[in-house]
């Protein structure tokens, strides 16, 4: 089986076709909102983002749990609504969602969940999440379950090897099984709530399986003996429907011609994990654009969108990619690092894959050189700990 512990690991589910989502929690007083009803106090935030903003893709959306709005920069923001009030006695705060109806919700008890489950079961464990929303979000036309089921599936059915293919692909075989038994699936904290209490979550649970077993049954290819470089590579490429596979399957001839180009190289890649305790509470988006031949300072994505027909979804060489932070809800930080991954068996054969995590200060230039599936990170770090990680991908074609 092919190794794919070299895919960028962070942020695997925001693809240059994808938007990817913010969560941001918006907190009342009970007293403030009376007896407004949790779907009236949906409403009101979405009509006050309408009256306060014009920036928006599409029109704010109310969902069940919280309010949707539309970038047009590639990226969607979710405000879920809570009210508050203090117990009786202990003079604590209990949390309230509004969903279908106001019900107890601890607000950060699944994230505080989750950061346990990280240091018990380690690293893996996100990767391992990532890689299925990846998944999850690799068509269009899919309708699959919430981040939140998949992350509570994967915790459940996570199978321990240090492999990161293996174990990728032995955790989704095991959620296969464990979904042909039983579908509905309960939260880890808020004393157990149903994640599956409507019939489009089962619905949803139901495509997951189907759609793992489908594709999973694909990758057999990766069991046979005489399986090559360039096959593995069209078997996760099918799988996730995904540039990183495909770019490097175009650069790869044969299995032995890229291992033989492998040993050529210099592995200098660093992983923040290795460097600093990785405890994501926080988001961090970055703003990368891109100038050059002609073309003004342009976001990558509008890059991508505008240019397509010319250049197939790839940056040509010599262009400048400029990055620096977007947005993040990080309170405050100490440092920002970065790294910048060249990867393929062009950067092998130059001996230049880079990968060095590095301090350099709030933005960031660089120059395309040569063509492979590159991409950039960045990390927050606050005493000592990585507290937000963004990634965005930077592919360069032969133009």
């Amino acid at each position: 089986m092919l190794p794919i512990s070299d895919f960028p690991t962070h942020t695997f589910y925001r693809s240059l076709e994808k938007d990817y989502d913010i969560d941001v929690a918006i907190v009342f007083e009970k007293e403030n909102l009376g007896e407004m009803g949790a779907r009236a106090a949906r409403n009101m935030v979405a009509n006050a983002l309408r009256r306060k903003t014009g920036q928006f893709a599409e029109e704010p959306e109310v969902k069940t749990s919280c309010v949707r709005v539309k970038y047009q920069e590639g990226y969607h923001v979710d405000f879920a609504i809570y009210r508050r009030y203090r117990e009786s006695g202990s003079g604590e705060y209990q949390y309230e969602h509004a969903g279908a109806d106001w019900t107890k919700r601890g607000i950060r008890a699944v994230e505080d969940w989750f950061r346990d489950e990280t240091a018990v079961k380690g690293i893996n464990l996100r990767k391992m999440v990532r890689l299925s929303k990846m998944f999850c979000r690799s068509r269009d036309t899919w309708v699959m379950p919430s981040g939140l089921l998949q992350t509570v599936l994967c915790d459940e059915q996570l199978h321990e090897n240090d492999r990161i293919d293996e174990l990728f692909y032995d955790t989704m075989e095991r959620i296969v099984n464990r979904l042909e038994t039983v579908l509905a699936v309960n939260a880890p904290v808020d004393n157990g709530r149903s994640l599956t209490s409507r019939d489009a979550d089962l619905t949803r649970m139901r495509n997951w399986k189907n759609r793992l077993s489908t594709q999973l049954e694909k990758l057999s290819i990766l069991f046979s003996d005489d399986c090559t470089y360039a096959q593995a590579l069209d078997a996760w490429s099918g799988f996730f429907q995904h540039d990183y596979w495909t770019s490097l399957a175009a650069s790869a001839v044969t299995e032995s011609c890229n291992l033989c180009e492998s040993q050529s190289y210099q592995d200098t890649e660093q992983f923040i994990e290795d460097m600093y305790p990785v405890d994501e509470q926080y988001d961090v988006v970055i703003d990368c654009q891109v100038i050059g031949q002609g073309i003004h300072l342009i976001p990558i994505q509008e890059f991508f969108h505008k240019f397509a027909s010319a250049y197939g979804r790839y940056l040509p060489r010599n262009f400048k990619v400029k990055c620096s932070i977007r947005y993040t809800n990080t309170p405050t930080y100490d440092e920002v690092l970065w790294k910048v991954r060249n990867v393929g068996s062009k950067a092998e054969a130059r001996d230049d894959i880079r990968g060095q995590i590095q301090s350099r200060g709030q933005r960031i230039e660089e120059t395309t050189i040569f063509e492979g599936p590159h991409y950039i990170e960045c990390y927050l770090i606050k005493d000592g700990v990585c507290v937000a990680i963004g990634h965005v991908d930077v592919p360069i074609g032969l133009s």
